[in-house]
């Protein structure tokens, strides 16, 4: 699997994806079960509210080879400042309509 993860511009000052980086490395969280090597391919934010960025992040993500893109957990669930985007699902949706089915996604990382 080759990963981009988007994350909330929010959290940056908050988390520096520690977490992330370690459920990939133990294959913990959404990742439990995947058999195969996961190569994180990057790290970014969505380019803050709303999400206004995340379409053209994702394609770079595509560009450098990711085939999956995570949502951190920040977007999803709100960690770690206890507020889930209100725009994740709408991320979600532009992102499936832009990249159709080049890349697979996933919806929180931990």
């Amino acid at each position: 699997m080759k990963l981009g993860i988007i994350r909330c511009m929010q959290t940056e000052d908050y988390c520096p994806g520690t977490r992330d980086f370690k459920t990939i490395r133990e294959k913990l969280g959404v990742f439990e079960g995947v058999e195969e090597d996961i190569e994180l391919v990057g790290f970014c934010s969505c380019g803050g509210c709303p999400g206004k960025r995340a379409v053209l992040r994702a394609r770079l993500l595509v560009e450098r080879g990711a085939d999956t893109i995570a949502f951190a957990s920040c977007i999803q669930k709100g960690t770690p400042i206890g507020y889930p985007c209100p725009f994740a699902k709408k991320m979600k949706e532009l992102i499936e309509k832009d990249l159709g089915g080049k890349v697979r996604l996933l919806d929180y990382t931990h």
